[in-house]
């Protein structure tokens, strides 16, 4: 009797805790949709001590273990983070030296140092039970420094003359030349580019990986990539490439988006963002400028991949303690930026626990999955955030304020209304925004510090810690709900009611 009244007791409780969800409208998920996690196989995580050949973790230029199956022990690490997708560096056997896998030996072959073929196919089914899509990188302009091919005289013209690069605006050079004293090769050769574009289909029909992220484009010629781009997307339906095209004029890199590559590295977004947000007081307004940019110049402007340092650049946490700023204040509002603004957001292993690093190979140290959760706990509510807000992933996007450092943005996507505000400052601001900017007589609702913003007459007025950031989204204002007070009135005077009929009931029965 007595738990029966308990539950009926808690009844209103519970109702009135109980929030309509209004349910999120289901659209097919496309490639701005994702978030890539970003992993160099060898120094992630030793899953399989049976093909650790030559391991030495102290030799920074050496194999450190890691492997495949360590990749799969992982994934729910780095689905729980709000990643969507993997992207790996080139598991291609590659000669002796190789842990980064651009020497590849063989093209056919997996690693041994990594795995087996089955591990990879093994990865990449567990990914998809995880609804996560993997990236392999793929590596077309040229072989490791002593493939047999070299020594075949059948396939002589398999390569350029070995020539340097000089002059970096010639690209016929560019295209030619041996990059860091790696074998050419002749794309243009016939028998070339047939076994290339096999082998990239055969790899998509032995594994169903979903992309590749392409290694060098620009030393590519377009024609090749153009005929590639057509026979790979024959194979799997919604195949994606993202092209490497290391240059700082958006106008150069967007013209290979005209031979079938569908999304590239932001490396002028790159440029910009290091800079903003390794040491405070940095004004947001170049990271505006690129988009805008971005905008005139890609035909699929949400397609880049946007991130604060990858395998080939200095740590973002070294760019901090250079500048003597906290790595992990400086991560959170670098990251807030890359999962709210327009691209997709690409994490390089190791942000999540503010690995140090400077050039290569120091910025490919191993990873330790034994240190402080603060950046990681923080990338899960993007992440979260990111999905649960289609305006964050497809919303169009606007400068709203921005003053020293002081900058918030404004996203919106069908009905929904997301405002960005990041402050890179050293003192606490304010920013008003006008009902001009924002529609009036709502409220902004923190999703990510739960600030909550209620307009008045004249607009809104925003207020931000020093180094900090939110996310929040434009909602009706919440006020007292007559019609459910009024219920709740009319549960208790019922549940009063209940409560002296079984009270009268127990005297008549004694």
């Amino acid at each position: 009797m007595g738990n029966r009244v308990f539950a009926l007791f808690m009844l209103p409780f519970l109702l009135f805790c109980a929030v309509p969800v209004q349910a999120a409208e289901k659209e097919e998920r496309t490639w701005q949709d994702e978030a890539i996690y970003f992993i160099m196989v060898d120094r992630f995580n030793n899953m399989d001590p049976t093909n650790d050949q030559d391991v030495n973790v102290n030799d920074p230029k050496g194999y450190h273990g890691g492997d495949l199956k360590g990749v799969t022990a992982k994934l729910d690490y780095i689905k729980d983070m709000g990643f969507t997708a993997i992207w790996l560096t080139p598991i291609f056997k590659n000669e002796p030296g190789g842990y980064h896998g651009y020497w590849i030996q063989d093209f056919y072959k997996v690693d041994p140092h990594f795995g087996t073929m089955e591990d990879l196919k093994t990865l990449v089914k567990e990914a998809h039970k995880r609804n996560m899509k993997v990236i392999l990188d793929f590596v077309a302009n040229h072989t490791g420094y002593h493939h047999p091919w070299l020594n075949d005289p059948a396939k002589k013209d398999w390569f350029h003359e070995k020539n340097d690069i000089f002059n970096w605006d010639d690209q016929q050079q560019v295209e030619n030349g041996w990059v860091f004293g790696l074998p050419d090769l002749a794309q243009e050769n016939p028998q070339v580019k047939r076994y290339l574009i096999n082998m990239a289909k055969w790899w998509i029909k032995e594994t169903d990986i979903d992309g590749y992220r392409l290694d060098t484009v620009k030393h590519v010629p377009k024609s090749f990539w153009q005929e590639f781009a057509k026979e790979v997307k024959s194979v799997k339906k919604d195949f994606f490439l993202l092209g490497e095209v290391w240059n700082d004029d958006p106008r150069y890199i967007a013209d290979y988006g005209k031979y079938g590559i569908d999304g590239f590295v932001d490396y002028p977004l790159y440029n910009e963002i290091t800079k903003v947000f390794s040491k405070r007081d940095q004004s947001l307004r170049p990271l505006y400028d690129v988009w805008e940019y971005d905008k005139t110049f890609y035909d699929r402007p949400y397609l880049l991949g946007t991130f604060l340092d990858n395998h080939d650049t200095v740590r973002f946490t070294r760019l901090a303690i250079e500048n003597k700023q906290n790595p992990i204040t400086r991560i959170k509002l670098g990251l807030t930026y890359l999962f709210s603004a327009p691209g997709i957001p690409i994490m390089y292993y190791g942000t999540e626990i503010a690995m140090d690093g400077g050039n290569d190979p120091d910025n490919r140290r191993l990873m330790n999955f034994r240190t402080d959760k603060e950046i990681i706990d923080y990338i899960k509510k993007l992440g979260e955030l990111r999905q649960q807000l289609p305006s964050l992933r497809r919303g169009d996007f606007t400068l709203l304020y921005e003053k020293n450092g002081m900058a918030v943005f404004k996203r919106t996507y069908k009905d929904e209304t997301a405002v960005i505000a990041i402050n890179n400052t050293g003192k606490t601001r304010k920013v008003h925004l006008t009902n001009n900017q924002l529609a009036p007589g709502k409220e902004l609702r923190g999703l990510l510090a739960g600030d909550l913003v209620r307009s008045d007459r004249d607009g809104y007025d925003l207020i931000l810690n020093r180094e900090t950031a939110e996310i929040y989204v434009l909602a009706k204002k919440t006020g007292l709900n007559i019609p459910f007070i009024a219920t709740l009135i009319a549960i208790y005077v019922l549940f009063g009611l209940f409560l002296y009929y079984v009270k009268k009931r127990s005297k008549q029965t004694t």
